[in-house]
């Protein structure tokens, strides 16, 4: 049994020569001490073992200095200052580059991007919008003809320039040279202009022609069965139009003109098509047969 003076520490009665550093055994009785982890450390071994080291003066933190602590590193309170311009930063906003802390002014005067609207940096704390590799603040971030911010809606980007899908579309889609609309899908092309399949009609029947075979009078189309009625030669033979359309021949002669399949012999029905013929009246006729109703 051991009789002697103790000491009254962390809740607990202690003789006087027990109370020792967890680190050294030196007696702590009547010293100050730090307990880690329910051990008693002295002053000196507490700030050895467990005190950081401060970034700015290289020396240790002691228990009696405020330890500001940033990414893992640590200062002391004095200490905390801006790479560039030395002032503290205590309490203050600040950022970090190249593993060195600067005030918010320091800090964008160096490193700070601009927005690609405005012009002006980003300060600290203010969202960004970004596509590919510009940057906008988030008011700045809006179509360039409605002034919309886009926000999270969809844009399409043309040039340097942001416009939202409407303002998009009112410029730059493709109308119809009819109707003036946009067309979306399924446009035809006719002499380098845009139609809507609907809008691409004949002239005279509005009958749809995509797809069809057309022809075109005065720079309007027309589908092959108005054309023939409204423009095109009729064959003296059968009264029919001759068109062209799929490649048609067709012979003439003075005022009169006839299909291929037509110029044939009135009276025995030969082909004329590249052979003498005699005209008498109205009719045509090979050699032979004009020599016959001569005789």
């Amino acid at each position: 049994m051991h009789i002697g003076n103790y000491t009254k520490a962390m809740s607990k009665d202690w003789h006087t020569g027990h109370f020792c550093c967890w680190q050294c055994d030196e007696s702590l009785t009547g010293q100050r001490y730090v307990l880690r982890d329910e051990h008693p450390y002295c002053i000196q071994c507490y700030e050895q073992v467990f005190a950081n080291v401060c970034e700015e003066c290289g020396r240790i933190i002691g228990i009696d200095s405020k330890d500001l602590s940033y990414k893992e590193k640590h200062w002391h309170e004095a200490c905390f200052l801006c790479a560039k311009c030395r002032v503290s930063l205590v309490d203050k906003q600040f950022g970090s580059k190249f593993e060195k802390i600067y005030c918010g002014n320091c800090y964008d005067a160096q490193f700070a991007t601009r927005c690609d609207g405005c012009r002006e940096i980003f300060r600290a704390g203010m969202k960004k919008m970004e596509y590919k590799t510009r940057q906008w603040h988030e008011k700045c971030f809006c179509c360039c003809v409605c002034k919309t911010p886009i926000g999270t809606k969809s844009f399409i980007p043309r040039d340097q320039d942001i416009y939202c899908t409407g303002c998009y579309e009112e410029k730059f889609a493709t109308r119809c040279i009819k109707c003036n609309k946009i067309i979306t899908q399924g446009g035809v092309t006719y002499k380098n202009e845009p139609w809507h399949r609907e809008c691409f009609t004949c002239t005279h029947c509005n009958k749809s022609l995509a797809g069809e075979r057309f022809t075109s009078r005065d720079e309007k189309p027309y589908c092959a069965e108005c054309f023939g009625e409204l423009f095109a030669k009729r064959c003296t033979s059968c009264s029919k139009p001759i068109t062209g359309i799929g490649g048609t021949r067709y012979i003439s002669f003075e005022d009169r003109h006839w299909h291929n399949d037509c110029f044939v012999c009135a009276m025995c029905n030969t082909t004329l098509v590249g052979k003498g013929f005699i005209t008498d009246g109205d009719q045509i006729l090979c050699p032979e047969c004009a020599k016959q109703k001569l005789m």
